[in-house]
């Protein structure tokens, strides 16, 4: 069977859930495939971000098409026409216009964030992610939706759907990052490396934008800091800037023991981690929630927004709260903190929680979706 790839995300510089999920597919498929006919036929644009490398099987075909014009609808779309593949798998939401009959196609729906909440997009990409979204969602063979709170939003903006036409296949974790043991002094460089002079600190991961709601996280942080047994606490907001930025990097400006540390390199995810009394994750709506999957598997409990897909993923493993409320995050945080048999317990049920998901099975069961 030809299966056709669109890995033109993995050209982009911003790293992201997305590109880590597609990433991780690559890495896999080769290995799930255990039939030696497939082939795959993995297309891009320009060059691959050397971040997000992946291994080339022998059934791997890697095919650059340079063009700098709707890519994914001009030579991409000429190219699926031209050769017509068995399936096509679009990781992302969007769909060729373009192609033959001939042709399954499955796409990857990763969230719907901007139906919800339009106003923490721009216009510009609102109008694209709704276009693509809703002809994908329309014209798709199949859809693979990460988690079943993606599922359940598919069928609530789109009432004409099959349920049957969803499949949901999680996310996995990095196993030679995450869930292996990591040093006091490798926490310390990493410390070090990232300008973090916090002997306890509470860590976010993903990308800065509004969705993420932040704020809310540094007013509940702040809070907890009135208490004078915490004034040497410390908050680390970890990731590269998204978009609709600026009012959280000023909020970060002006607040005291709050860390902006940037883009974390990937092998120094589990260090920050393991160094951080627990991961919160205040975010107005997930369609995954990688970073948390991430927390889990390095045994650093989590804090996490009861919504969307966090409080399916998380599931009884982690302390959840309501993220339109500061108090409430606060006193999540703060029992946290005065607990070390509360961090150990759901550091220990984080793990468990965190063997029920692998990328593996994920590019075994991604597989299965574009061959049934």
């Amino acid at each position: 069977m030809r299966i056709a790839i669109n890995a033109a995300d993995l050209d982009h510089r911003r790293i992201d859930g997305t590109r880590i999920y597609i990433q991780n597919i690559l890495k896999n498929f080769g290995s799930a495939s255990r039939d030696r006919r497939d082939h795959f036929l993995i297309y891009h644009e320009n060059e691959f971000n050397p971040e997000l490398a992946f291994p080339v099987f022998d059934s791997y075909s890697i095919k650059k098409l340079p063009f700098p014009y709707f890519w994914t609808q001009t030579r991409f779309a000429f190219e699926m026409w031209r050769t017509k593949p068995d399936v096509l798998w679009m990781p992302m939401h969007s769909l060729p216009c373009l192609r033959s009959k001939k042709t399954k196609t499955v796409v990857t729906v990763h969230d719907l964030a901007f139906k919800f909440f339009p106003k923490y997009f721009p216009r510009r990409d609102l109008r694209r992610l709704n276009f693509f979204t809703d002809y994908a969602a329309r014209n798709a063979d199949r859809l693979i939706a990460v988690s079943e709170s993606t599922k359940s939003d598919l069928l609530k903006i789109y009432p004409f759907m099959r349920e049957e036409k969803i499949k949901v296949i999680y996310h996995g974790y990095d196993k030679d990052l995450f869930n292996t043991p990591i040093s006091p002094g490798k926490i310390q460089k990493n410390k070090i490396k990232y300008q973090i002079p916090y002997s306890k600190y509470f860590v976010f991961l993903g990308a800065i934008q509004p969705r993420k709601n932040i704020g809310t996280l540094i007013d509940a942080f702040s809070m907890v800091r009135k208490d004078k047994r915490y004034q040497d606490l410390g908050l680390v907001i970890a990731g590269e800037l998204g978009w609709m930025y600026d009012d959280v990097m000023k909020k970060i400006g002006k607040s005291e023991n709050v860390t902006a540390a940037g883009k974390i390199d990937p092998e120094d995810k589990a260090a920050l981690l393991a160094g951080s009394v627990a991961l919160v994750s205040p975010s107005f709506y997930e369609g995954f929630g990688l970073p948390a999957l991430e927390a889990m598997a390095s045994g650093t409990p989590v804090v996490a927004a009861d919504n969307s897909s966090l409080a399916e993923i998380v599931g009884g493993a982690g302390m959840l709260f309501d993220p339109y409320s500061k108090e409430n995050l606060a006193e999540a945080l703060m029992k946290i903190l005065e607990s070390d048999k509360l961090r150990d317990d759901l550091g220990q049920k984080g793990l468990e929680r965190a063997k029920d998901f692998s990328w593996e099975k994920c590019a075994k069961e991604t597989l299965e979706c574009l061959k049934g």
